[in-house]
């Protein structure tokens, strides 16, 4: 079983910055590529970054390109999602996402497996 468990998340005006940690643990094989993914009321969850760290690879949503740094922990397993230049539109909760497989897939939910409860950021202007 693999446990994911975010963290960080809070409040901020439009334009300031929030970190969010993740860390996954537990006796499942996880592979290196994590992911965070976000939903906001009355919308589909949506991928916002994912990072391979084998081959250091990121990827973004071209909504958070240029505002949004994910990056690998020290601790094996772990991931953090720097977000500067916050707007009210950021706002959703976030999820941290990991899996037992590395697919080209790091946009679509269904390729994970595992997922933290979630965290929530709130934007305003």
């Amino acid at each position: 079983q693999v446990q994911v468990v975010e963290s960080g998340g809070g409040s901020a005006q439009a334009g300031g910055s929030l970190r969010l940690s993740c860390a996954a643990s537990g006796s499942g094989y996880i592979r290196n590529c994590m992911s965070w993914f976000r939903q906001a009321p009355g919308k589909e969850r949506e991928a916002v970054a994912a990072i391979y760290s084998a081959g250091g690879s990121t990827f973004y949503a071209g909504s958070v390109t240029g505002r949004f740094t994910i990056s690998q922990g020290s601790a094996k397993n772990t991931v953090y999602l720097q977000m500067n230049s916050l707007k009210p539109e950021d706002t959703a909760m976030y999820y941290c996402a990991a899996r037992s497989w590395c697919s080209s897939k790091w946009y679509s939910a269904q390729e994970y497996n595992y997922w933290g409860q979630g965290t929530q950021v709130t934007v305003s202007s």
